[in-house]
């Protein structure tokens, strides 16, 4: 069973111009043809943490928001927000608290595809090396004791080679490398990371780079093509 999974860091839909525009971000998610995105900064980091992408809109354009209980005005956790086609179905969301010293967070999505079970972590790791590996570790822990097909991504802020994003994984977890990210007009760094477990197959990755992605946030759109075993 074929998958596409994407994240992008969608700088609360501000984008390379300092316009805010959230009906370019959504255009540009319907450029990637993703099966599941995870978003960072999608909403405000101050007051009442709103979303910065009208939900209606969101669910206009076929996307259905993986619900967490925190404030209701926002669409994730830290603004960290996991998206799927209405295909998938949501079983549950959890957020993942993690050591920080800024505004951290995960969320994870236990997902059914096709009546396989997957899940999904989106995550927007610290600036500070020691505590990215913290934080690392305890999304490890959260999703390694339950076992099955599981995906990491999000904006690492990992200017490093991968190996350290994989440490704390056992073996056989792999890491897609799609190449530079950020900044988007003209990408030098890696920030944005994927990372699948070792039950599904990794078939390709790659950055999105069109015209308006290049002006609609700070990052590039990261995505991956994976082969999710059927039940």
């Amino acid at each position: 069973m074929r998958l596409r999974i994407a994240s992008y860091n969608i700088h609360k839909a501000v984008g390379t111009d300092r316009v805010r525009d959230p009906e370019r971000i959504l255009t540009v998610l319907g450029e990637l043809d993703a099966d599941i995105i995870a978003l960072q900064e999608v909403d405000r980091r101050f007051g009442r943490r709103i979303s910065v992408l009208p939900r209606q809109a969101v669910e206009e354009h076929g996307w259905h928001v993986a619900r967490l209980r925190t404030r209701p005005a926002s669409m994730g956790w830290h603004g960290n927000a996991v998206l799927v086609r209405r295909h998938i179905a949501i079983d549950r969301t959890e957020a993942i608290a993690l050591p920080r010293l800024e505004p951290r967070g995960a969320v994870c999505a236990h997902l059914s595809v096709g009546g396989s079970a997957l899940r999904v972590v989106a995550t927007h790791l610290d600036l500070s090396g020691i505590r990215r590996r913290h934080q690392v570790a305890s999304i490890a822990d959260h999703i390694l004791g339950e076992g099955g097909p599981a995906v990491v991504l999000g904006d690492c802020n990992e200017w490093t080679p991968g190996s350290q994003m994989l440490r704390p994984f056992p073996e056989g977890w792999q890491l897609a490398d799609p190449g530079r990210s950020f900044p988007s007009r003209r990408p030098v760094a890696k920030l944005d990371r994927i990372l699948v477990s070792p039950e599904m197959r990794l078939l390709d990755s790659g950055v999105h780079h069109s015209p308006l992605s290049a002006r609609a946030s700070d990052h590039l759109p990261v995505w991956a093509d994976l082969d999710l075993p059927e039940i």
